[in-house]
């Protein structure tokens, strides 16, 4: 939507807006200090008046399903397009209603209930200071016996998942084989991002599963350039995370708002630092300068939310056979 557009669109509904509360469910990083939340809170309610945005956190695909119909709110964020699907079939979502040719994704999105917000390729991320010649592929990583891992359960982590999902489309049946290899060299698998990436950062392996634009936190907001992404020749998994506007939204033209304030420019580059990943809809040459300075993957992998979903189950079956050898 052009800025002069949404503009008006926030002029037409301001009347309706006031006094307002549009409440978004989101992922407990979403909404949290360190998170884009805060940010995004400020920005949207300087643009709707009076309208008051507040966050309801936790885990939002689980909260889904496990509410249903009963779930208040008006808009939910933060869904990985490896969940989506089970998201849809609950029937909660209505359609967003945002044009989707400003999106640069570098895969084909005509989706119209759910909006992307930003996308990321997941990476191996390791200590210059530990590893002085990082494996350049996925190969060469299952065959490194120096290096020590830490990452992520795909029953319990998105990113997790998003590895199962990797080396399915790599390795397809033959991925226990690469589960029982990295399992050799695991310091632990965690059920989340957060406590993988902790120890990574105490010194407790030289490299951890996360995304290919971590570092530029590091780089950013500690001055810190001795963490990297190992880059693989075979590509790498790419998730985006979306936004939709649940059917029983008790303040549908805010929810539409906000679903319009998402391709904004001020949402993308709050997303882009808030969030440290790529912003849905932003062209790569006005990203920071710090992400555009990256090591970037040339090759997307990528399942849609169909296969992704027909995979989890064997995947998961494949990799507890390679765990448990």
């Amino acid at each position: 939507m052009k800025p002069i557009l949404f503009a008006a669109a926030l002029i037409t509904t301001g009347g309706m807006a006031q006094s307002q509360t549009l409440t978004v469910i989101a992922p407990d990083y979403f909404g949290s200090e360190w998170g884009p939340g805060p940010a995004i809170k400020d920005g949207f309610e300087a643009r709707c008046g009076t309208c008051t945005l507040e966050f309801r956190t936790g885990d939002v695909l689980p909260r889904l399903m496990l509410e249903g119909d009963r779930l208040e709110g008006d808009v939910v964020i933060g869904l990985s397009t490896d969940t989506t699907l089970r998201a849809r079939d609950t029937g909660l979502f209505a359609p967003h209603g945002q044009p989707l040719d400003a999106l640069t994704l570098p895969i084909d999105w005509d989706d119209e209930t759910f909006l992307p917000f930003n996308w990321g390729y997941n990476a191996w991320v390791y200590d210059k200071t530990r590893v002085e010649n990082p494996p350049t592929s996925f190969a060469e990583l299952i065959e490194r016996e120096d290096i020590s891992l830490v990452w992520q359960d795909p029953r319990s982590s998105g990113a997790g998942l998003a590895l199962l999902l990797w080396v399915d489309q790599l390795y397809g049946e033959d991925a226990a084989d690469v589960w029982a290899a990295l399992s050799e060299r695991t310091v632990t698998v965690t059920a989340g991002w957060s406590e993988a990436y902790g120890l990574f950062t105490e010194g407790e392996a030289d490299m951890v599963l996360s995304y290919a634009t971590s570092p530029a936190y590091h780089i950013v907001a500690e001055d810190d350039d001795s963490k990297a992404a190992a880059i693989f020749d075979e590509g790498h998994y790419l998730t985006a995370e979306v936004a939709g506007i649940l059917t029983g939204a008790e303040n549908p033209e805010l929810a539409t708002d906000f679903m319009a304030y998402i391709l904004s420019a001020e949402f993308q580059d709050m997303i882009a630092y808030g969030n440290w990943s790529y912003p849905s809809a932003l062209p790569r040459q006005d990203w920071p300068e710090v992400m555009r300075d990256l090591p970037f993957p040339d090759t997307p992998i990528h399942y849609d939310e169909a296969k992704a979903e027909e995979r989890r189950d064997p995947a998961l079956d494949l990799w507890l056979q390679g765990m448990t050898r």
